[in-house]
């Protein structure tokens, strides 16, 4: 039988790896969906608005929606860039991935990895294809990976701050009535009893909602944040295994 010589082999273009990101966050949302439909078919989430007077849990519930398509948007965006590194890494790989170095803005796909490959080159030219040092350009690159998913962050505790403030709007009301209370009067005593259970139940369901809401927050963005951590992990071992070893031999051949 004759020897077969094989090529380099070229990736494909996505993978689990990098559609993990998006399908947990479908998975985690999903899921999250089928418990509020459970909730709204008891009735607990009806009971929730009706009995909040300060509307404070469904600002919480409209600023939780708003978050989870932000999350959502960050996180196909961060997909796409996970499959445009890993395009990169196809091209890169082969043997005359050295080429694509001369015009990367042509020869990579789009993206913010390949705009780090494209700064580096210049970067290598500039300064004749001596020894490159990239970590500035890898800050600015992770600073540019992480764009707006500092919003995550800002939502949680404002979701929390928001609970906390229900619950002292609800004991507030609660304890107003205790003020003028006659125990000899039955029916201001049966009115007030009823004005402190409302303010209770002010204060448990915002804290309730302000809880839930900043958790699940927390837990969306914490995967966003592993998804944009592991395209920085692929951008760093990408060029530092292809990209700066073709350009430093650049710079051998010169001299």
């Amino acid at each position: 039988m004759s020897s077969m010589t094989m090529g380099p082999t070229v990736r494909p273009a996505t993978d689990p790896s990098e559609r993990s990101a998006l399908l947990l966050w479908m998975i985690f949302t999903g899921l999250s969906i089928f418990a509020v439909i459970l909730l709204w078919r008891y009735g607990l989430i009806h009971l929730m608005l009706v009995s909040d007077r300060t509307y404070i849990s469904s600002l919480i519930g409209v600023l939780y929606i708003v978050t989870c398509a932000h999350c959502f948007w960050r996180t196909r965006a961060i997909a796409r860039e996970g499959v445009a590194a890993r395009r990169c890494r196809a091209v890169l790989s082969t043997a005359d991935g050295g080429k694509a170095l001369d015009a990367p803005a042509a020869k990579l796909p789009d993206g913010l990895v390949r705009d780090h490959i494209e700064s580096l080159a210049t970067k290598a030219a500039a300064q004749d294809y001596r020894p490159v040092d990239q970590t500035l350009l890898l800050r600015t690159l992770a600073d540019r990976l992480r764009g707006s998913n500092g919003f995550g962050a800002f939502v949680s505790d404002t979701l929390m701050k928001l609970g906390l403030l229900g619950t002292i709007i609800g004991f507030i009301i609660m304890l107003a009535p205790i003020a003028g209370l006659d125990a000899a009067d039955k029916v201001a005593m049966r009115s007030s009893m009823g004005l402190m259970s409302d303010g209770m139940a002010v204060a448990m369901y915002t804290t309730l909602a302000g809880l839930v809401g900043s958790i699940l927050v927390r837990i969306q963005y914490y995967m966003l944040d592993a998804a944009t951590q592991r395209v920085f992990s692929d951008a760093v071992m990408l060029t530092e295994t292809y990209v700066t070893p073709a350009l430093e031999r650049r710079g051998g051949t010169r001299s």
